[in-house]
């Protein structure tokens, strides 16, 4: 099986992770360790991020190249439109298919420098991600992904117009949506729900990121859009000074929060790793999501 799509519907739960492109040799030994780690674990697919603004377009290609052709995973590669004409867009995915990339996150992108900033089309790029999802459908047999926001994107008007364009991604030709951080299962379960209300039933993956210390508490609030619900607040930031005890109720909350949607009968969680895996392998371990030894 090498789409993500095959990959999360086998009748089991699964997980899957995500690294972002090493910015130096330093930072490409602290990967690769990681990627061996996780990949001992048999996660349904890896991601590989595309940075800021498409900033890391390189050295995403060049690793998720080395992923493909030196592991086992079923690797995913991110696609934005920012500052990309549609030629290069051709040529981005057409070596993706070169080495072997079968499974495509395509999205729209933050502006660059600022993530909140005006969005600015490339004279000759494309304005929406359903067209990026159009493009890759023409140019190959590729699984096509999109991300879904929880909380609705920030350039939506609210959560119904929210969604319609979520489903306008999804019936362009996407197989699966991830959504965005959340800290609160319900906020998640909730945006599924909105799907199935007009009948769109496309696999949809929850995000989830260890918390590991405050700055990785900080980072969650922040790619979610949402302000820190109260009862998490009420766990972790009275031991934003006790890194271990911190660490220990940051991975005990998320653990729950993989209970709760594992009983709800999620496919896959999807789990952003800042490119380290102890802290993952501890979460998949205790939510049994980590294939028996034989």
């Amino acid at each position: 099986m090498t789409s993500v799509v095959e990959r999360i519907t086998t009748g089991r739960p699964v997980f899957s992770v995500e690294f972002f492109p090493p910015r130096d040799n330093d930072d490409e030994r602290v990967l690769w360790k990681a990627i061996r780690e996780l990949e001992a674990l048999d996660p349904a697919f890896v991601s590989i991020t595309y940075g800021a603004g498409g900033s890391t377009r390189d050295r995403t290609i060049r690793t998720t190249g080395r992923v493909v052709q030196e592991t086992t995973l079923v690797t995913m590669a991110h696609l934005t439109a920012v500052d990309h004409s549609v030629a290069e867009l051709r040529n981005v995915i057409g070596w993706y298919a070169a080495v072997g990339v079968r499974n495509i996150l395509a999205v729209r992108g933050d502006p660059k420098g600022d993530p909140n900033g005006e969005w600015v089309r490339h004279p000759e790029g494309l304005t929406y991600a359903e067209e990026l999802v159009r493009l890759c459908r023409e140019l190959g047999d590729f699984c096509v992904g999109v991300s879904a926001f929880p909380y609705g994107h920030p350039r939506s008007a609210d959560l119904d117009t929210d969604t319609k364009y979520l489903v306008r991604k999804l019936r362009a030709g996407a197989d699966f949506a991830i959504a965005q951080l959340f800290l609160d299962p319900d906020d998640f379960l909730r945006l599924r729900d909105r799907l199935a209300a007009v009948g769109c039933d496309t696999p949809l993956i929850p995000g989830l990121m260890p918390l590991t210390t405050p700055r990785t508490l900080a980072k969650s609030v922040e790619l979610s859009g949402a302000p820190l619900p109260a009862s998490v607040a009420a766990r972790l930031e009275h031991l934003a000074d006790d890194p271990v005890a911190f660490r220990k109720a940051g991975v005990d909350l998320v653990t729950e929060m993989g209970e709760r949607l594992l009983a709800e009968g999620v496919p896959a969680l999807h789990f952003y790793t800042f490119n380290r895996s102890k802290a993952t392998r501890e979460v998949v371990g205790r939510l049994g999501l980590v294939p028996a030894r034989t």
